[in-house]
């Protein structure tokens, strides 16, 4: 997320696949404003990178009232091709036993000072 005097958000997703209904959030609101125009984040921190391990966003399904839901890889895609970054904290892929490898392709690892620096440079930081 480095600038032209172009927006940025930066989103912040804590939640992974112990709660289906808060994963599809960020990827759809980072889609919503890569449309606008603005340059988007998305990173995953404590529980957020098991929503990256391969195989996972094609299984899980985010729920929609009154039954039936669409699959995460829908909303990971439709944010990446709108060019949306992911990024990922290695303490984070630690705790949950994950290595770069277990992810989906696109993903890249920040540390804490990266991350911060995003955080600093982008017009909003929104945490899910």
């Amino acid at each position: 997320m480095k600038g032209n005097g172009q927006r940025r958000i930066l989103y912040v997703q804590t939640h992974g696949v112990d709660m289906p209904e808060r994963s599809a959030t960020p990827f759809y609101l980072a889609a919503a404003a890569a449309a606008m125009d603005v340059e988007v984040g998305i990173y995953f921190t404590m529980n957020g990178p098991t929503l990256l391990q391969r195989g996972v966003p094609e299984k899980l399904i985010v729920p929609k009232k009154g039954g039936g839901g669409a699959p995460l890889i829908h909303f990971i895609n439709q944010a990446v091709e709108l060019g949306v970054k992911l990024y990922v904290c290695q303490p984070s892929l630690d705790l949950h036993g994950l290595k770069m490898d277990d992810l989906i392709e696109g993903v890249e690892m920040i540390g804490g000072a990266a991350f911060n620096s995003m955080a600093l440079e982008a017009d909003a930081v929104i945490a899910f």
